[in-house]
């Protein structure tokens, strides 16, 4: 099935090459429409309070604070790229929209007037990367009730040529590869302005195709995204949803894998959801406000059981009782939509109840040298071989920026499930340290039926004589509200809300200082357990967390 679909997507990414000029050509035929029929329903939270920040001048986006002071927002220096992309993505309208007042109303369209007007000649603007006029797109056209209610002639025509421009500028894009990892995206603008918009039949669905085909490329069968980032079913699933309902309100027959790709999503993000509605911290997913996946699957439709395995997307989950254990069993996504990928190949999390005892340190906000670190496999809670991460990361040149992708990584990836009489079993190996070390990775997990015990056996098996590993060891990252009552050589004392905790090896134990990256607020302390393999034999270790119910006793 992966050679088909590998030999699908050859086919269709030798169909773009050719069809490159075609979209050139197509963007030059696309007018200013004359009105919108829909408005697709803006299903993110807003706080009507962050209406009045930006009426009295202040503008908080990705931690950064901006006093206008009178001048136009959009003719600041940014304090950052991140910042500037949020500006201008414009998702901040719905908080005017939520303020649901007149004065509101006229200051989102005055902003938005304030940004047609002005020219700017920052360096790599953002405000020109692809996925940046896709959002903008895409803000524009769920806010329009709000921008055009009531809006004067002159303001009309240009709100519907910066559209027009913005789906030129979009079908360009759709013609290079350089930003593949845009290029969902892009497609969901261009089918929200077909169907949204008196843009014609024909280009309506013209938008349609590219959003299916692009839908078949990125998103795997079983709802999980080509560049394994949980977060981005997330958000695409908070465009898509609101596209499908415009689909049914204009009357119109939708993408052919929109419905699928969206049931598929949902139940993907079930695999990675912890007790407490966390998704698992895995190949960039930091900290994602919960009530984002809470919207998502409020507005989904009811399904059937949750699945356990995504083994398209690499991720597997061991489910018992109030006890979760979710595992990354994927090899890394290829090097074009690499950029937000980690090397925690077979790293897991675990967690109880609402919970999270295990974790990965999560992708940072901001800082590109605190996001190298958060991707080295030592952020992740799996074994590593002489401070070595599985995967090589290198800096590829994009456009208005540098793009660290991953290069090189482990190729085969194992994972299988079993049952026994006393435990749900996940047996897993990756060959990362193989090419450097001569080494594979091979870890069990068992979770006890009731969920009161998960053991762990982790060992490096040579491919060649000599092959072995002088310093490995296993790293667990605790959730910053994992408190440690205790340590000894083999064995750790663990609480965290009401949860007790005994950890157990064969090997010399340790409890050093880690870094939870993934806070609401800002990275928090954490701490970690290390296991030293040093002296270990056959690099074979052994390790357990299990349930204390009384003091003293382990359930």
């Amino acid at each position: 099935m992966r050679l088909a679909r590998a030999a699908a997507r050859g086919v269709a990414s030798f169909a773009r090459a050719v069809q490159g000029p075609y979209f050139v050509v197509q963007a030059m035929g696309v007018r200013a429409p004359e009105r919108l029929y829909v408005a697709p329903q803006d299903i993110r939270t807003a706080d009507p309070t962050v209406a009045d920040e930006i009426y009295a001048g202040y503008f908080s986006f990705d931690g950064k604070v901006v006093e206008a002071n009178g001048r136009s927002p959009f003719s600041i220096a940014p304090p950052s790229p991140a910042w500037r992309r949020s500006l201008v993505g414009f998702s901040w309208l719905r908080h005017l929209r939520a303020a649901d007042r007149a004065l509101a109303r006229a200051n989102a369209r005055a902003l938005v007037d304030d940004f047609l007007r002005t020219r700017t000649d920052f360096i790599d603007d953002p405000a020109y990367e692809p996925s940046v006029v896709a959002r903008r797109t895409l803000s524009w056209l769920a806010q329009s009730p709000i921008l055009l209610d009531g809006a004067d002639q002159d303001f009309y025509d240009r709100f519907m040529r910066a559209l027009a421009r913005n789906i030129r500028f979009l079908l360009r894009a759709m013609a290079s590869e350089r930003r593949a990892s845009d290029r969902l995206l892009c497609a969901v603008a261009l089918a929200a302005f077909g169907v949204c918009a008196d843009a014609g039949r024909k280009f309506e669905l013209r938008a349609t195709r590219l959003l299916d085909a692009e839908l078949f490329r990125q998103i795997f069968p079983d709802g999980g995204h080509i560049g394994r980032n949980p977060e981005t079913p997330v958000e695409l699933l908070l465009d898509l949803l609101p596209l499908r309902q415009a689909y049914a309100t204009r009357g119109r027959r939708p993408p052919e894998r929109l419905l699928a790709s969206i049931g598929a999503m949902i139940a993907f993000l079930r695999v990675l959801k912890h007790g407490d509605g966390a998704l698992a911290l895995f190949n960039g997913m930091g900290c994602a406000p919960p009530d984002r996946l809470a919207t998502i699957l409020a507005h989904a439709d009811a399904g059937g059981p949750p699945i356990l395995d995504a083994p398209h997307s690499g991720y597997r989950r061991l489910q018992a009782g109030a006890a979760v254990v979710i595992v990354d069993a994927g090899a890394p996504p290829p090097p074009v939509f690499s950029s937000a990928a980690h090397a925690g190949c077979l790293s897991f999390e675990f967690s109880i109840g609402a919970e999270r005892i295990v974790v990965n340190c999560g992708a940072p906000a901001g800082s590109e040298a605190l996001r190298r670190v958060a991707r080295s496999t030592a952020a992740h809670s799996t074994l590593i071989v002489e401070d070595r991460s599985t995967c090589r990361i290198e800096a590829r040149p994009g456009r208005g920026r540098q793009e660290e992708r991953i290069v090189a990584g482990p190729v085969l990836v194992k994972a299988a499930r079993r049952s026994t009489d006393s435990s749900h079993d996940l047996e897993l190996a990756h060959d990362g340290y193989a090419r450097e070390f001569g080494l594979v990775h091979e870890r069990t997990l068992a979770l006890a039926h009731d969920g009161s015990q998960l053991l762990g056996d982790d060992r490096l098996v040579a491919l060649r004589h000599g092959a072995r590993a002088e310093n490995f060891v296993l790293r667990f990252h605790l959730h910053p509200n994992v408190r440690v009552m205790g340590a000894n050589e083999r064995k750790v004392l663990l609480s965290s809300g009401g949860v007790d905790l005994v950890f157990e090896a064969n090997a010399a134990v340790s409890v050093e200082e880690s870094v939870f990256f993934a806070g609401a607020a800002a990275a928090r302390k954490s701490a970690q357990i290390v296991v030293d393999g040093r002296g270990v034999k056959d690099a074979h270790l052994r390790w357990s967390f299990s349930r204390v119910e009384e003091e003293g006793r382990i359930a």
